[in-house]
């Protein structure tokens, strides 16, 4: 390195040392000296543009040569950098794929981008990329779109290399100079070009000026940056106003969806109240019912109790023992019935649910049958219902044995109750043995004792009214014994009905195991089919490379590959760069075109040279792939 001391010396200054030193640094890269001399085009062009179109006083249309060299300008600035995208077909470099993700980053570049797919005439990306700058031009969006896209380097990534124009400053400068086309009208007419085949070739002879004309192209500068800041300013006002317009539009939308949502909301709460009103007064109504019913029963009970208790006053004290038991028995009984009947509700409300829940399996396991695709999702559905269902089948198990207990219950008092019946057939015949007595007694009173007939009539009087006391009780204690017969019936009919209602239970279990045996069945089919497609998936795969293998053996039976000539070829086939001294032509020695050195730095062994030669990038990757694929 140089001091600056000596430099000066020589006569050197600093700037243009620094000017040497940066052209010295462009030529050891080449991609920023192609960056500086498309920045330099393109500022060229931009100013040109400016100018002529001011002069020309009026709209441009699509003849217009400094708007062609523009277009052809900025289409080698997109191009700069880009990477070659390998298909099947082939290998592509296209300017459509970065210019298609404004779509995405600005929503009202969507109706550029559906106008230039709908374009009829269009069938190259190359002519759709020139068509969508055109119309971004007539938009006047072109910078606003353009700095959108350099600001979002990670998705460029994607189609640019590292060192590409669109990457680095040059690029952010490109797009604040396009800022100034704004004050240009152009009504160009897309649909009517070959967008497709049109050769972009820069005229550097617009460019070349004589001093007459940079002396009026200063004057012109100053006239044009005056109605720029005014253009521009007058934009910034249109755009703020546009911005805030949408902003309120968006909010006065989103109050409307918000009102009507509210407004919907307010008509089903308005109908569920309707309905909850229309409930309660069917409860009351019901409820009045079961009250009016319930004290008819207690009016008539109390009637009996109270008669009961007359007859039973006038009975011996046995008597009303067994009757304060009986009634005890019976009320204890009827809390059971109760009981009983409460749990018989709850038993049909989970009968009902059980329904239900079988319904709704059934459903699943229709939709299972007939979409193989969905099956996980709701094989996880199953689960949870079969979850609840086992959860819903412990319940009921519980119930059914607290119901066996009070069966086993009902049972020991149905026992206790026939016990006392028999006491009482045992009194009845006691008393029945005191009448008969009775009756013997009498007949030797009449034998015996003649004289005596007025007393004896008068104890038989006694003892025919004793005689009648007695038949009032036989009746009443044969009355009572039809009501406990009655009860114990009733009894066992609710027993039957439970009884019947367990093997229900029975049957919904059966069924639901035999629904977890069909899923199960179902699963196996899944994963058999699952591993029959993974099996098709390679087979399918080797066939593919037998058949590739099989073509390149029969192309070089028919007389092995065509040899491109060298005068045949002016670029390299993969990368399209045009070959000078520095980037020299290689053949491939597999496929036998011409590519460039850093395309076909590969050398592998061939079935035609057991030695290693040289071969493009796609070919070496295919035989890595045949030989990692197929190692016999």
């Amino acid at each position: 390195m140089y001091s600056p001391q000596s430099l000066h010396r020589w006569g050197i200054t600093h700037s243009e040392s620094m000017e040497r030193f940066a052209y010295n640094q462009a030529l050891r890269d080449p991609m920023s000296m192609e960056r500086a001399n498309l920045l330099n085009m393109a500022k060229l062009s931009i100013k040109g543009l400016i100018e002529s179109a001011l002069s020309f006083g009026r709209t441009l249309d699509s003849d217009y040569p400094p708007l062609q060299q523009f277009f052809v300008v900025m289409e080698h600035c997109l191009k700069h950098g880009l990477r070659v995208k390998k298909s099947f077909l082939g290998f592509n470099k296209s300017l459509w794929g970065p210019l298609e993700l404004v779509e995405k980053l600005c929503p009202e570049a969507a109706e550029i981008s559906a106008s230039v797919r709908d374009l009829p005439g269009l069938k190259t990306p190359l002519g759709r990329a020139r068509a969508w700058l055109r119309l971004a031009l007539m938009q006047k969006r072109l910078a606003d779109y353009l700095r959108l896209l350099i600001t979002r380097k990670d998705l460029l990534s994607d189609f640019y290399e590292n060192s590409a124009l669109m990457l680095e400053e040059e690029g952010a400068v490109i797009v604040g100079l396009l800022v100034g086309l704004n004050v240009i009208d152009a009504n160009l007419c897309v649909k009517g070009e070959d967008l497709d085949t049109q050769v972009g070739v820069i005229d550097f002879s617009m460019y070349l000026k004589n001093d007459i004309d940079d002396y009026r192209s200063e004057e012109r500068n100053s006239q044009i940056a005056s109605i720029l800041d005014q253009k521009n300013y007058v934009e910034e006002l249109n755009r703020q106003l546009n911005s805030t317009v949408h902003g309120l539009q968006g909010r006065v939308d989103s109050l409307e969806k918000s009102n009507s949502k509210l407004i919907e909301e307010l008509a089903i709460a308005k109908n569920n109240i309707i309905k909850l009103q229309e409930e309660n007064q069917q409860l009351r109504s019901e409820n009045s019912l079961i009250l009016l019913k319930a004290q008819q029963h207690l009016e008539v009970a109390q009637g009996d109790v109270s008669v009961e208790r007359d007859t039973y006053k006038q009975s011996r004290q046995g008597l009303d023992e067994m009757y304060n038991e009986a009634r005890r028995q019976l009320k204890e009984e009827c809390q059971l019935r109760q009981d009983v009947e409460n749990e018989l509700v709850v038993q049909v409300s989970m009968k009902q649910e059980m329904e239900l829940a079988m319904k709704l399996l059934e459903k699943d396991i229709h939709e299972k049958q007939d979409t193989l695709i969905g099956l996980r999702q709701q094989l996880d559905d199953v689960k949870a219902i079969n979850v609840e269902m086992y959860q819903k089948m412990q319940s009921s198990d519980d119930e059914m044995k607290k119901k066996n207990d009070v069966i086993t219950r009902l049972e020991e008092k149905t026992n206790q109750i026939t016990a006392t019946m028999k006491q009482l057939e045992q009194r009845l015949q006691e008393a029945e043995r005191h009448r008969t007595s009775a009756e013997e007694g009498t007949r030797r009173f009449k034998m015996d004792f003649a004289n005596k007939a007025d007393s004896l009539q008068r104890q038989i009087e006694q003892r025919e009214r004793q005689l009648q006391q007695l038949d009032t009780d036989l009746k009443i204690e044969r009355e009572w014994r039809q009501t406990l017969q009655n009860d114990l019936d009733r009894e066992r009919d609710t027993v039957a009905q439970l009884s019947s209602q367990a093997m229900e239970i029975k049957g919904l279990k059966k069924e639901f195991y035999r629904l977890q045996d069909e899923n199960f069945q179902l699963k196996n089919i899944c994963e058999d089919q699952e591993q029959a497609l993974e099996e098709l998936g390679s087979k399918l795969s080797e066939s593919k490379l037998k058949i590739e293998d099989i073509k390149e053996a029969n192309k070089a039976l028919q007389g092995g590959q065509v040899w491109l000539k060298d005068k045949e070829a002016s670029q390299c086939k993969l990368c399209e760069k045009e070959f000078s001294i520095s980037r020299r032509k290689h053949h491939c020695r597999n496929c036998g075109e011409i590519f460039c050195n850093s395309c076909s730095d590969n050398e592998l062994p061939l079935p035609a040279s057991p030695k290693p030669v040289r071969v493009c990038d796609t070919c070496h990757a295919l035989l890595l792939q045949r030989c990692s694929s197929n190692p016999t």
